[in-house]
């Protein structure tokens, strides 16, 4: 009888000779992730910006930070020298959408793995390294997902599957050329259940909920169903979003336990009532100012419109539509833009209150979700117009990358720190002094990898080599 660990023996024995004969078959070591240490820029450590500093990247991870100086360059490792330039975490949009549009045209057809594929890269161009797709994803959304985070060419991609919304209700399939997979429409608690369920175990990062009658125009996902679809979703571990645009609505949806509202109040200034009970509760809120200031601004022709960091991001039909003298004015004289000035107004005064209160603000623009909300450049002016709102510039940042990394459940970045993530931007100047200087970007960092480097930044400016 032979021992029982015979058959070990035999193949180390195996393993050694191959080893010793240069064997095709011997295992190989696994070779080292490349390090590469970025020198010399200050950092944005998600309260203000220090520097000069040293980073040093290991494979995707940040590896080390500390002052220039301070720690050892590993022998071998690539340095990149980024004097006088300023590093922040990759920006994460909150509330995103990919796959609904292409040009000036909306729809199902155009959710395919190429055009989000373009879609994502963009966003990366732009800084934004972490997407969250807020519902109106198809069957289509759970492999791309799993497929297209696993590469570093554009940001990664979570999202809320379909979303839940009312039959017949928001948001609008026929004017959004939707098609009934982009959005559950339950008619009961217990289909509403079924449809988080569904979209648990198909790996949904969130839930979505719709709460808008559109001034009316529509049905109203009913409190039965929203209550329903809350109370399944924390059973299944998932957050839940909704969107809203009312005061009343926003009230009951925390009231119910909602854990985000995707949008600002936009028909009422926020009570005393609402602000307690949004921080006693912990619910997150994200205004998305330019969502509505989308709707006008593009036919008011401002000056940024002719600088190549705006130009670059439109797509040149959506781009000609802007240019349209006819269009700017039909678009200024209808009453949809008195009616998103006004929204605009009360959001940013919301978002004051509410910020200045301690509610949690998190970071999102509703880019993607139609033709003039446009990705990447949308969360550059959505930093800007919260700065308008009163947060500084440290304090809009901070929401566009550490607070919406923990909103969204997300550990591994956020933040320029040890262990994290390797997703920078490389900035020519400081953007805590001028959040407009976000968009002088020089470089992006994707999982430690150099995808953008710009001779200049968007802007036009100068940079120094």
């Amino acid at each position: 009888m032979k021992p029982r660990f015979a058959p070990f023996v035999h193949t180390l024995a195996a393993l050694v000779f191959c080893a010793a004969l240069g064997c095709a078959h011997a295992p190989s070591p696994t070779p080292s992730p490349p390090v590469v240490v970025l020198e010399g820029a200050r950092v944005f450590d998600g309260e203000a910006v220090s520097g000069p500093m040293t980073v040093v990247l290991e494979g995707e991870r940040i590896r080390a930070v500390g002052p220039r100086g301070s720690l050892q360059v590993p022998a071998g490792a690539r340095v990149v020298d980024y004097s006088g330039k300023t590093i922040i975490p990759g920006l994460i949009a909150a509330h995103s959408h990919v796959g609904n549009v292409s040009g000036v045209d909306t729809g199902r057809r155009f959710y395919t793995r190429e055009n989000i594929t373009r879609q994502l890269a963009r966003y990366v161009e732009y800084g934004v390294t972490t997407v969250n797709s807020l519902g109106l994803n198809p069957p289509l959304f759970y492999s791309l997902r799993r497929e297209l985070n696993a590469h570093a060419g554009g940001a990664d991609l979570y999202g809320a599957g379909p979303g839940i919304g009312a039959p017949l209700g928001t948001p609008p399939a026929r004017g959004m050329g939707l098609e009934d997979d982009q959005v559950a429409r339950p008619e009961t608690p217990e289909a509403a259940r079924a449809a988080v369920q569904d979209m648990a175990r198909q790996g949904a990062d969130m839930v979505k909920l719709w709460v808008d009658s559109l001034g009316g125009s529509v049905p109203k996902l009913s409190p039965d169903i929203y209550r329903a679809a809350i109370d399944e979703a924390h059973r299944q571990g998932l957050r839940v979003f909704a969107h809203i645009h009312d005061l009343e609505d926003a009230r009951a949806l925390v009231d119910a336990g909602v854990d985000v509202l995707g949008h600002g109040v936009r028909n009422a200034p926020v009570d005393d009532a609402f602000v307690q009970a949004m921080k006693a509760r912990g619910v997150w809120y994200i205004a998305t100012i330019n969502l509505d200031e989308a709707n006008y601004v593009y036919a008011e022709h401002p000056s940024w419109m002719d600088e190549p960091f705006f130009r670059a991001a439109v797509d040149p039909a959506l781009q000609r539509r802007f240019d349209d003298s006819t269009w700017q004015r039909e678009t200024l004289a209808g009453p949809g833009a008195e009616k998103a000035r006004k929204a605009v107004k009360l959001n940013l005064e919301n978002l004051r209150t509410l910020h200045q209160a301690g509610v949690r603000i998190g970071f999102g623009t509703d880019s993607g979700a139609m033709p003039q909300r446009i990705p990447g450049f949308a969360e550059h002016r959505e930093l800007e117009l919260m700065t308008q709102a009163g947060l500084t510039p440290a304090q809009a940042l901070r929401a566009a990358t550490r607070d919406s990394a923990e909103l969204l459940g997300l550990k591994d970045r956020g933040a320029v720190a040890p262990g994290l993530v390797a997703d920078l931007v490389v900035l020519d100047a400081d953007p805590t002094q001028d959040i407009r200087n976000t968009r002088r970007i020089h470089a992006v960092w994707r999982r430690g990898v150099q995808v953008t480097r710009l001779a200049e930044p968007l802007d036009g400016q100068t940079v120094r080599p």
